[in-house]
């Protein structure tokens, strides 16, 4: 059975959308710094068609802000890419003209990059000539693989927390990124809406095997018991949202499959019945067409004798 596809772009464009702030903080604290988030605002998506390649992009996230102490508006382009394209920065450099053309402002354009190869990504566009560079194109970028996860788990940071499931770990470390993420979620206290976006975001990208799971449980029963006493609430609360879902998720495919079985089964019985009704009436009425026949006979030979 195929593994369900992940839509990348609208989980992280969901996360950022949410924590833009803490985004910002997070991996920016220069730009943070002059950008007054008192003035966020989600921009429409925007479609742009490649017609040499005969492919259609839309842009992830746009935000229209300011910065502190400057009239006029900025904007500001995130883009996630999840798998490695040699010519990411030529499109990054199309969104930019475009963006740019409708909107005649200052573009502040960064990328994310989240696949799990190791990669030197480039973060500039250069056309130039021995004599002259007619551009020079640049953009903030966020590699999550090189990003060493255990210095981000003190940040208490929303977007930090969500993507320590994105960062540089290898396998024998995923129960303990698993049981720092869980510590940080009880520390960030946010409400449970947000604490669910974090979690499904995190659970998309890290899961653990049922031994990883028990192996996770005795690690949080060592900790300190009124943090222990926490995060072990926290994982029976969503493995018992998890069960609920699950059970919704089976009820409702067992609905749609005998509805399904019901209107084939529907089918064949109405098909077997109609065939069956046919044929009865096929033989009443070439019964009734015999004896017509037999009816006009008799009358043809009264009228001959």
């Amino acid at each position: 059975m195929a593994k369900p596809r992940i839509d990348h772009d609208r989980l992280f464009k969901e996360l950022l959308s949410t924590f833009f702030e803490e985004f910002l903080l997070l991996f920016f604290p220069n730009v943070y710094e002059h950008i007054d988030v008192r003035h966020l605002s989600f921009l429409t998506e925007e479609l742009f068609t490649d017609v040499t390649a005969g492919e259609k992009h839309r842009v992830d996230l746009l935000v229209e802000t300011k910065m502190k102490g400057e009239e006029g508006l900025i904007i500001v382009h995130v883009e996630h890419q999840s798998y490695a394209q040699r010519t990411f920065p030529e499109r990054m450099f199309l969104y930019f003209s475009r963006l740019f053309q409708k909107y005649r402002r200052r573009i502040l354009p960064i990328a994310i990059f989240s696949y799990d190869e190791h990669h030197d990504e480039p973060s500039s566009l250069v056309v130039q000539f021995p004599f002259l560079t007619v551009l020079d194109f640049r953009f903030l970028t966020v590699e999550l693989r090189k990003l060493p996860w255990r210095e981000y788990i003190r940040r208490d940071n929303p977007v930090a927390a969500a993507l320590l499931s994105k960062m540089g770990y290898n396998e024998s470390e995923k129960v303990e990124v698993k049981k720092e993420f869980l510590r940080m979620l009880v520390r960030l206290e946010l409400d449970e809406a947000k604490q669910r976006l974090l979690f499904g975001f995190f659970e998309t990208y890290l899961r653990l095997s049922e031994a990883e799971e028990i192996q996770l449980r005795n690690e949080v029963s060592q900790m300190e018991t009124k943090e222990a006493k926490q995060v072990m609430e926290l994982i029976i609360s969503y493995e018992q949202r998890g069960i609920e879902k699950g059970i919704q998720q089976g009820v409702k495919q067992g609905i749609e499959q005998g509805l399904k079985q019901g209107i084939k089964q529907g089918m064949k019985q109405g098909m077997k019945q109609g065939i069956e009704q046919g044929r009865q009436k096929g033989i009443e009425e070439g019964k009734i067409d015999i004896a017509k026949k037999m009816l006009a006979g008799c009358r043809l030979r009264r009228s001959n004798g």
